[in-house]
Order: structure tokens, then sequence, then C-alpha cells
């Protein structure tokens, strides 16, 4: 595999994948003696197991597998079951707080290795350094343990002394880290200056024009874009001309730190509208108090901006107030609340309402849907390569990392088109050459951007959508192979007994009907039949063949 293709496994201690809008709810709901009686089947089985099983069952598994049965047929992936002993982890990635060293770390040649010290981290403080391999933490080796394994021994509570050994060079160290709350930096800019770690906004110094790069929607995050835009401006030393806001693989978070960035630029009207099918609608509005509405403004997103990420683009695209350049948004407009369960055994993250953009558009992507999430404004569809992106996330990799000294040779922070060059973000030097036409003009245009129109957005979602269906398509052309190979090893009449094949394969039944009866051998419905994959629907369909059902009174006596 070439080294284009491929990336570094990359673990950030406490950070994970939020993509989730997130409330958190104490409140329990009360329980009918009608929906008791849902339980009753399921009491019935788990008596019947404990009693008479031939093994001793583990009841906790039984418990979850039980739970994850139930979401599973409500076919919504964000709505999940965190059972108390993950539950740590999950308010971890929630609010991207933990306690630990504050490291990026990596597995390399099948040792911990430090990515980067977190800027200000305890790690920073206690002198460890990029590329330093963990050998053992408190006298454990980490050879063979997994990026998991490693971040458990490294966290733990604030005040504590954990030591790592590492290999620097030729050098072996022994470094003593006393943990420390940490809180993962959401708001980053496009590179670092010199050894301390500080991120740099101000992108072209020139035509004043900034740049704010936000990871996800963590608790004070929206503060945190404030601090920016005021530390931008004093590095300029008067107001900032343009600002470039890149929400590209924000997943989400926290709904209200999106409204409140929104807030920041939107000065009246809907931000967003909630609603449920139990929840009555609500809807969060701009206020004029501190609105900056003077400063240009363009948003990027691509495909992993999702959630949060949507809910502020969306928002400040309906009410004219950004441009938005990239590729269409994910399309997960949904709200997601943490529920504590009674019994203790863990909290139910479950979607409970949708949210609608200014416009009124649900933001959510259903298999049926045409439009959804957020749209490049029209003009500003700029697509990547595969290539490009992976090119344009090594680049961005190299910015993360911290060097104690760094002799490395840096570019010129005031060459802009420099610095663009070193960053391989073709997206992002679209975005600064719009922004930069905006400031000589007085008008957005899409410059140095090729021409395209809002159809061009849908196709290139159908063009993904093949792609995907072409490699399924050969994946099950390969399948099919493997299965006719394996075949040739199986006696004919196993195969012909295979209660899953409901006929042969050559059947025609386009332009047949499906006829459909009820226990008492009445017609239900009576169906025509459109084309010839029904029986690759049927496979996970509640039906067998009913020549190969069991009969009554049979047993295996």
């Amino acid at each position: 595999m070439s080294k284009r293709s491929t990336l570094p496994l990359i673990g950030i201690l406490g950070v994970a994948v939020v993509g989730s809008t997130i409330a958190v709810a104490t409140n329990a709901i009360r329980i009918t003696d009608d929906q008791y009686s849902f339980f009753d089947p399921i009491v019935d089985v788990s008596t019947l197991i404990n009693a008479l099983y031939v093994e001793e069952a583990d009841i906790e598994a039984m418990q979850r597998g039980a739970i994850e049965g139930m979401l599973e047929e409500l076919n919504d992936p964000y709505t999940t079951f965190v059972p108390t002993r993950d539950t740590k982890d999950f308010s971890k990635d929630l609010t991207g707080e933990y306690v630990g060293i504050g490291a990026e770390v990596q597995i390399r040649d099948g040792w911990l290795t430090i990515s980067s010290p977190l800027d200000g981290s305890p790690a920073w403080k206690a002198g460890v350094m990029a590329d330093d391999r963990v050998v053992e933490i408190d006298g454990e080796s980490t050879e063979g343990l997994t990026i998991d394994e490693s971040i458990d021994l490294l966290t733990g509570e604030p005040n504590t002394t954990v030591t790592v050994t590492v290999e620097r060079g030729a050098e072996t160290l022994k470094i003593d880290i006393v943990r420390d709350h940490i809180k993962v930096q959401a708001v980053k800019g496009f590179m670092r200056e010199g050894g301390d770690g500080e991120w740099m906004h101000l992108i072209d110094p020139s035509a004043g024009i900034g740049y704010i790069r936000l990871t996800q929607f963590t608790p004070g995050c929206a503060q945190e874009v404030k601090d920016a835009i005021e530390h931008t401006k004093r590095e300029l030393g008067g107001d900032l001309n343009g600002l470039v806001l890149d929400l590209r693989f924000n997943p989400g978070g926290l709904l209200d730190e999106a409204i409140e960035i929104a807030d920041l630029f939107i000065e009246e009207g809907t931000i967003v509208s909630t609603k449920g099918r139990v929840f009555e609608e609500e809807t969060d509005r701009a206020t004029p108090e501190g609105t900056i509405t003077d400063l240009p403004l363009l948003v990027m997103v691509n495909g992993q901006s999702a959630s949060a990420s949507e809910v502020l683009s969306g928002a400040l695209s309906d009410h004219g107030r950004a441009v938005i350049l990239g590729t269409r948004s994910f399309g997960k407009g949904s709200v997601q609340t943490v529920r504590p369960l009674e019994s203790g055994a863990g909290v139910l993250k479950i979607t409970e309402q949708y949210y609608y953009l200014p416009s009124g558009r649900l933001l959510h992507r259903r298999d049926d849907s045409t439009v959804w999430g957020v749209d490049p404004t029209s003009g500003y569809f700029v697509p990547v390569t595969t290539d490009e992106t992976i090119d344009m996330l090594r680049a961005r990799r190299e910015q993360e990392i911290i060097e104690h000294n760094d002799d490395s040779e840096q570019v010129d922070l005031r060459d802009t088109q420099a610095v663009l060059e070193e960053l391989s973000d073709p997206q992002l030097s679209a975005a600064i050459r719009v922004m930069q036409h905006r400031l000589a003009t007085g008008e957005f245009e899409p410059v140095g951007i090729e021409a395209n129109e809002p159809d061009d957005v849908a196709l290139a979602e159908l063009n993904t959508l093949r792609a995907q269906e072409e490699r399924l398509l050969r994946e099950l052309a390969r399948l099919d192979k493997r299965m006719q190979a394996a075949e040739q090893e199986v006696p004919t009449e196993i195969i012909a007994n295979d209660p899953r094949d409901f006929w042969d394969d050559e059947t025609n039944l386009e332009g047949g009907e499906l006829v459909v009866r009820d226990a008492e051998g009445n017609i239900v419905t009576t169906l025509r039949i459109t084309g010839n994959s029904l029986e690759a629907w049927l496979v996970d369909a509640d039906v067998e063949k009913k020549d190969s059902a069991p009969q009554s009174g049979d047993d295996d006596s």
C-alpha cells in the first residue's frame, strides 16, 4: 500500500467523535401498568433460561442484548445504550474534558508513541516531546497494548502521578507527570508559531483576514471563538476585514454552543427550531446585543460536518450572513438527550427531536430525503479528491505537533501564498481567494472556482452513492463466487434444504404476484412483483418456506 493512501492511527487522550447534538436530562419517565406488560415475555424467557439452560448464562450480557435488540429496531444509529462501565468515557467524549497527562498518542511499530503534547498540558510541562516512544507506564510495558489500554493507564485521578519511561533517540528517560484536568482545545488556527504551540489565526495579514477552525462543540467553545477573534484583532492592530470559519470534519456537540456562536453574527430572527413527537416546538432566536454585523464571513463545510455544525452553518446561510463553501454537509439533524436509567445500569442516549433551519427545512437525512444538511452557496461547491484530502489532512497533522525546541524552518507567516501551499488545502485556498476578492470589490463572487450549479451538488452525491453501490456489488460478486466454490464441497441434498433459498435463482418473477394470507387462510393482500430482487429482501424477513417449516408434533427426541 502506498504511503499516500494511509494516515497514522491517532488517539487523543479524552477526545472522540461526538457526532451528536446533546442535551442532558435527569427527570424520570413514569412507567404505566400497561407498559409493564411489555416486559412479561422477556421476564418469562429470562426465567426459563436461568432455571433450565444447559449452561450458566451471562445475565449482564443478556440484559445488554435485550436493550440493544430494542434499539436496533428503531433503525436510528444515534440512539444508543451506554452501560455503567462506559459512562465515564462517554462523558469524556461529550464534554471534551478528562483527567490525564494531555497528549496525543499513536501506536507506532507496536509501541505507544507521543504524537504531540497538548499546549500547556502536564505532559508538556514535564518535558514530554513529540516522537517520544513510551515503553513503560508505571513499570508496565506498552509493547502490544492498544491505544485504549494505554490511555486507561495514563488517565486517572487529578493530582496523582504517573511515571512514563520514554526512549528519545539513544536516551531512556523516566518522566513523572502529575495528572490534571484537561480540556481539549476546540478552537484552532491554521499553523502554530514557535515552540510554545500558540495557534495563529491571522491567515492574510495584508488583507486582514482571520481564520478559525472549530473542531467540535464542547462546553465554552463559543467563548473560545470570541477570544480568538479578539486575539486576532490585537495581532492585526485593528478590526478584521474578513473571517473564514472552518467547520469541516466537525461532527457536532452541544447545541447551546452552536446557538451562541450563531447569535454572535446574526442580529435577529430564528437560529434553529426543535420539535419531536412528544415535544412542543421550541425556537431559539438571535439577540442584537454583542452581534458582529460588519464582518464578512465565509463558512467551510464538508460531508463530515454534522449536527451542531449544520445548525450553525445553516442558520448563517439562511440569514444571508455567510457564504458557505465546500461540499454538502452530513445531514444529521436530530437532538439526543442523555437519560440515566433508574436501575443505575447506565444511560440511554435517545433521539427525541429533530431540528429545523430558519427557513423551516428539516436538516436530518432520511433514506428517502432528496435534500438534507447544508449545501454550499450557489457557485461555491468545491469538491476535492481522495488524494487531495489525504494531503490536506497530513499537512494539518503536521501543524498539530508541538516541539519543545522547534529548530525546523517555518514558512513565513506573512506570506499568505506560501502558507496556503504549505497547507495543501484546495478548499481553504479557494476560500481565501473569495474573501480577498470580496475585500477588493465589495462583492462575494466564486472567483477561481470551477463554474458549478446547485445541481452539481446533487450529482456529486449521486455519483458517491453509485460508487458505493458498485463497491458493494463487486463484494457481492466475490461472495457469490466463494459460495459457489463452497457449494461444491457440500452434498446437493443439504444445499436444497436451505430454508433461506426460497426458489431457483433462474426463476423470473417480474410480472408475477405475491399472495399474503393470514393464519386462517384469508387473503390479506395481493402484491404485483415488479422485479427479481424479492428473494434478497425476504431473506431477513419473518418468513420461511412452508414445506420446510416444522410440523406440529415434531420433536428431536
